[in-house]
């Protein structure tokens, strides 16, 4: 399980919206397009030791906000409650998880996406076992105005969260710090190398036993199938959506032609501190993301998580639809991703895409029945009406 590229659109916005077209980036390459099986998003660590000494190396400045957790107009955020008070995991630790990604430019020159796969958290970062049962991380990055930002995320992210004081009491808390952690690292490096400046939109799936904490920044989108059903799991960021519209309005910002400030077509997103009055104290774009929790159940059978290039082609019920057919053929997430993407192309997706597809259950999803039934029949009482029907004609 590796490190890869991408993005996701508007659900509670218009499916349609604008999507500006982004620069070439002249600071980070990478890889095109491919599917990664082996992670080497960074080394992981060799034994075992304390978290703090663990992650020193390596680590800009943390920030410090007080871990306040704010909640803004399209938020929905829960308390944690993924340890008991003597200490104990109160989680299923029997979870079965299996992952894929696939990543391409599309009909762009250049990728600018990244992502997040990692199936076993305190193996990969080389850490103490938490007792939390089993522990994922998920996520999709898609960069604009260079990949910088983006890779810059995907390297940081993770490793903010577990090392803030709030982790793991309250992984609400460490999530959301570890996003404005994450955003304000960056804005220290592209002061020491201008080059870097860029953005990314950023969304994080983290699965700790059977709670599921989803944050977004930005309009990636996570979508969980359950029984058939697609769950969205995370709203889209854009000049589109209302409540965001009235944030911006209220920091003295304005949209314009789908626009933030008629520069972004993205309202939340980390990095962009390079653009004059649209980043920083008292400015509309603004880092901060919408963090959600979720348990999950016996009928949950996958996610789906990708950038706006498969969104804008694909409503997140077709989507989930779409994928949950190929699963059923296969049962193979890779694969699964590859078919995502390659229908996203053929539907016109113009974007850089990346999707990542997290299966919930070993077997395949099973086909669902009608437990309505059908009345196969007439009554006697029925056959008898109907021929007096027909003796009266």
């Amino acid at each position: 399980m590796a490190a890869g590229t991408e993005i996701t659109q508007p659900v509670n916005a218009i499916e349609d919206a604008p999507v500006k077209e982004s620069p070439s980036d002249t600071c980070c390459k990478g890889t095109e397009k491919g599917t990664v099986q082996d992670d080497a998003w960074f080394p992981s660590q060799s034994g075992r030791r304390h978290l703090a000494t663990t992650l020193e190396s390596g680590l800009p400045p943390t920030h410090k906000k007080g871990n306040m957790c704010r909640v803004e107009s399209c938020s929905s955020m829960s308390r944690s409650n993924s340890m008991t008070a003597d200490g104990t995991s109160n989680l299923d630790s029997n979870l079965i998880v299996r992952s894929g990604v696939f990543f391409d430019a599309g009909k762009r020159k250049v990728m600018e996406d990244e992502h997040i796969l990692v199936d076993d958290v305190f193996d990969h970062l080389g850490l103490p076992w938490m007792n939390m049962g089993r522990s994922c991380c998920y996520g999709v990055f898609d960069g604009h105005g260079g990949r910088c930002a983006a890779q810059f995320a995907k390297n940081m992210l993770l490793k903010y969260i577990v090392q803030d004081l709030s982790f793991p009491t309250s992984v609400e808390k460490a999530v959301h710090q570890g996003f404005l952690n994450t955003d304000e690292a960056f804005a220290e490096a592209c002061r020491a190398d201008s080059h870097m400046s860029s953005g990314t939109t950023a969304i994080m799936v983290l699965i700790l036993g059977r709670e599921v904490f989803v944050a977004n920044a930005g309009d990636c989108r996570a979508v969980l199938c359950r029984r058939g059903k697609a769950v969205v799991m995370s709203s889209d960021h854009t000049p589109w959506c209302k409540q965001e519209q009235l944030r911006i309005e209220a920091m003295g910002g304005y949209i314009d032609d789908g626009y933030l400030n008629g520069q972004l077509g993205v309202t939340r997103a980390l990095g962009d501190w390079h653009m004059d009055g649209l980043k920083g104290t008292g400015c509309p774009l603004s880092g901060e993301p919408e963090v959600r929790r979720f348990v999950l159940t016996e009928d949950d059978e996958f996610l789906i998580i990708g950038c706006d290039g498969i969104w804008d082609v694909f409503k997140s019920d077709l989507a989930v639809e779409f994928a949950r057919k190929r699963l059923q053929q296969h049962n193979d997430p890779e694969r699964c991703c590859r078919e995502l993407v390659a229908e996203a192309l053929y539907r016109g997706s113009t974007d850089n895409l990346t999707v990542v597809v997290v299966c919930l259950q070993a077997n395949p999803p099973p086909k669902l029945t009608n437990n309505l039934g059908v009345r196969k029949s007439l009554s006697s009482q029925g056959l008898r009406d109907l021929q007096g029907a027909l003796d009266n004609r």
